[in-house]
Order: C-alpha cells, then structure tokens, then sequence
C-alpha cells in the first residue's frame, strides 16, 4: 500500500485519548441459524450439501450469539447512510468476543484495542470504522471455552464461515452500516484475527481445510492439536477484499493450499497481512506454514501480502495489537489484484 509503512505500535495510541473524541462499545445478540449440534452435524437455514460441509446438514432452530461492537466517534444511529469500513475480529482458542477488550486491557483499566482505533480515526490515519468482537465457535456450547479437541466447541470454529456470511454480517448490517449496499461491498469488509482466529482469518476466510477431532477422522493430528483436516472450506473473498492473520493457530492450513484457493477464487485479496513473534512456539506451525508457496499459488488473485515477524515477540498482545494497528492502516486502501503478488517482508523491533 503506497505511503503506508509497517511500524512499532505507537505507545501514545495505547493510551486513552481526551474526552469525546472515543468511540463506544456496545453489546448486542442475534439469532444464529448456521452452527455445529451436539451430534456434530451442521445445523443450517441453507441449500448447504453434505459432501460440501464435510458432515450431515440438518434443519434446527436458531440459537442466540452475542456479540461486542465498536462505534467510532460520532457515530449516529439515526443515519442509515453513512457507509462505515467494517473490521471483524476474531478471538483465540481460549477466548470469547471480549478477549479483544478484556484481555487486553490499558494502564488506566480501558481496553488498548479502542484506544488504536481512536487515536487513527481521530488523527486521520484511517477513516472511521466499525469493529465486531465475534464469538467464533459456531455450535451449540459456544460458552464452552475449554480447549478439548474431541468437543463441539472446538468443532465450531470450523465451521463459523456459515453463521458469519448467513447470520452475523446481515444482522450488522441491517443494524448498524449499510455498507452492503455500496457497489462492492467486500471493498468495505475486512477480516482478521489471532491465534485460533488467524486460522479462522486464512482457513475460512481465505480458503484452508476445515479440522474435526482426530479421534472422529481416523487421520492423524496436526502438532499438538488433536485435530486433523476434513474438507476444503470454500473462502470468503466474495465477502472480505481485506484479511489479516496474527500468530495463526497449528491447524492453519499450507501457503499452497490457501494459494490455490485463492487461484480459483472469482475475488482475490488486496491485502493479505500475516504477523508472529519471532520467539513464537507457533513461528514454524502457522505463520511459516500458512505462507510457504502461498503467494506463488495465488498468482494475479493476490495484491499486497505483508509477511511481518516480531523481533523477540512472543504469543501475546504485543504481537497482536501490533498485527491490528498495521493491518488497519493498510486495508480498505490500494484496490485490485496484482499481475504478480507484491511480497512485503518486514521485521519490526519494538523496541
């Protein structure tokens, strides 16, 4: 992206910024048709196949999901039509739509998140944005935060694309921005995430395998997770132009396979930001795996890919603040893809 250069966090954007020019965290629920039962059958509202999910498609009712939303500053929920950029950001394995705010909390007891969004709104780095804080396991027991390999719960974040493209980006549309009736609306999506997240951000937004409990597939595991690969998941590039994975999960899928995805997509990315801590156990497992032969597979399907290491970063939120404050920045920016990939590799020193 022209002009934009990939920096350390600017430690006064972490903090909060004068009275009145912040914007606001608010909490909503919607009904979600699409998610994983406790027979581990995808419960959907869709003309969804069953070879396609990888399990039986059943009919259901909807269940509740929560959700956290970022209003930027001036925000008026009169006006139906102002188009706002919309970011959706995904939780880890351990976490819930609030790991965003609580997890990563500021000196003063606020939330560094919405401090970085503030200070780039309110200083014109970025226009004003919406951010959702999703819950990302899509299933039944989503209040289940427990990491067990063989549960629902860990099912269901394989299978979130469902209740994000079906439920949730309607509803937040229908609520809060109208920016689905912009010309290409996907220009004005972007989606990105950490940890388990990242893998959510690359294996479902971008096109990797969707994973199932070792033990249920009869295949071995990836390192360390009890999970094994099922199904290609399809992607959602016809949703986000934008997407950004930060220290990605184990059962992130090969830079091959999201490159072909990509290849035989009907939209590319114009932008692809993936970031780790160089002292990440993950390093090798997500973010070398995710983008190993990623960009020579995409081919002309891929613009800007920034490849960002951490210099001492580790798994935490100074790698992750850093991943959202740079990927914001750029998205919803340069659009298009490339003949070529434009392959930025950056290593930052926090210090």
């Amino acid at each position: 992206m022209a002009g934009i250069v990939v920096t350390p966090t600017p430690e006064r954007s972490t903090k909060p910024i004068a009275a009145g020019h912040g914007g606001t965290v608010v909490e909503a629920e919607y009904p979600a048709a699409n998610y994983i039962n406790a027979s581990r059958q995808l419960v959907t509202d869709q003309p969804v196949r069953a070879a396609a999910a990888g399990r039986e498609v059943v009919a259901g009712d909807p269940i509740t999901k929560p959700v956290c939303i970022y209003l930027p500053a001036g925000y008026d929920v009169r006006d139906r039509t102002t188009r706002y950029n919309t970011l959706y950001l995904l939780h880890g394995v351990g976490g819930n739509r609030r790991e965003w705010l609580d997890g990563n909390r500021a000196m003063d007891g606020g939330f560094v998140i919405t401090n970085l969004l503030d200070h780039m709104i309110d200083g014109g780095e970025i226009a004003p944005l919406i951010v959702v804080f999703a819950e990302g396991r899509s299933s039944h027991d989503w209040m289940d935060t427990s990491f067990n390999s063989s549960a629902t719960n860990m099912l269901g974040f394989y299978y979130f694309d469902y209740e994000l493209r079906h439920d949730l980006i309607p509803f937040i549309e229908r609520t809060y921005s109208p920016c689905g009736a912009a010309a290409e609306p996907r220009t004005h999506r972007a989606l990105a995430g950490l940890s388990m997240g990242g893998m959510q951000a690359l294996n479902l937004g971008v096109g990797g395998h969707r994973c199932d409990a070792a033990t249920c597939v009869g295949v071995p595991p990836a390192r360390g997770s009890g999970l094994a690969a099922t199904v290609l998941a399809p992607g959602m590039t016809d949703l986000f132009a934008y997407v950004g994975a930060f220290s990605s999960a184990p059962t992130t899928s090969e830079g091959t396979v999201l490159g072909r995805s990509l290849a035989s997509s009907g939209h590319g990315l114009s932008l692809l930001y993936v970031t780790c801590g160089e002292a990440d156990r993950l390093l090798q497992a997500g973010y070398e795996r995710s983008l190993s032969g990623l960009a020579e597979a995409a081919g002309d399907r891929l613009g800007d890919c920034h490849q960002v290491l951490i210099r001492g970063g580790t798994h935490n939120f100074d790698v992750w603040n850093n991943g959202a404050y740079n990927f914001v920045r750029l998205a919803f920016r340069t659009l298009g893809e490339r003949d070529r990939p434009t392959v930025l590799r950056t290593t930052i020193d926090p210090r």
